[in-house]
Formats: C-alpha cells, structure tokens, sequence
C-alpha cells in the first residue's frame, strides 16, 4: 500500500479512563467507560470514535462511487452503531450497523450504492472478515 497520509495520537492515564490527544492536537479529551462497562460515562470512549469515523468514511466511500455512477445523492446520510461484547472464545468483540440514508434513491439503487461502498470504504476493508458489519439501507 502507497501511504496517503498516516494520523498519529497517544492514549495515557488509565485506557478508557484515561486521555486521547492527537500529535497535532486537534483531538484532546479525556475518555471513560460507559455506564453499560462500569465506568463514569463522562467522556467519549474508543466505540465512540470508531462510529464517528467509520460513519464519516463510509459516506465518502458512498459520495465517491455514486459520483461514478452518475447519481445525485445530496442529502444522503450514514450513521453507525459500534457494539462491545464478550466473545465466547474469551476477550471481547465488537459488531457494527451502518444505517446508510439516500432519500429520493429507488431502494434497489441505494442498496447497490451501499454495497459498492462496502467494498471500497477503507474501514470496511480493515473490519472484514474479523467482525460482524451489518448494512441496513433506507431511500426515506
């Protein structure tokens, strides 16, 4: 792989209850477990990111092959939901839903853009294979 760009940030204190800060400083906060874990639920924490950046690469990977195919999908949306777990081999696992929106998009055409994007979409490149990515597709 040719290295397009490489973003670094150093976690310290105590793992989810511990600091985040990015080497340029554009992120900077502190992190907690959520209530559900046992923790305070007073900061962000690491499934929280992963959702935020999984959604946001998702819909660049769904923008860039729907301006291939020619398709106006202005209003589009992606959420995603990033679940923990305990895995029944031991450690922990996670599983992801992206809720991919694309109003005014025949359903048959907005799955097949969100299966087109599945397939670029670095994240989903990284997750497949090791976790469970559910993809649901809405046209309202």
């Amino acid at each position: 792989m040719k290295t397009l760009y490489t973003a670094e940030a150093l976690a310290t204190g105590a793992g989810r209850n511990g600091h985040a800060r990015s080497s340029d400083g554009r992120v900077d906060f502190d992190l907690a477990a959520p209530k559900e874990m046992g923790g305070s639920g007073e900061g962000t924490n690491p499934e929280q990111l992963f959702a935020a950046g999984y959604a946001a690469c998702f819909h660049s990977a769904l923008q860039m092959v729907a301006r291939e195919a020619k398709v106006d999908i202005g209003d589009s949306s992606v959420g995603a939901q990033v679940s923990i777990g305990p895995r029944e081999e031991g450690g922990f696992g996670l599983a992801v839903t992206l809720e991919v929106t694309l109003p005014n998009t025949e359903h048959a055409q907005a799955t097949e853009l969100a299966e087109k994007a599945h397939q670029v979409c670095p994240y989903s490149n990284a997750t497949r294979g090791n976790i469970e990515v559910t993809l649901v597709v809405s046209d309202d």
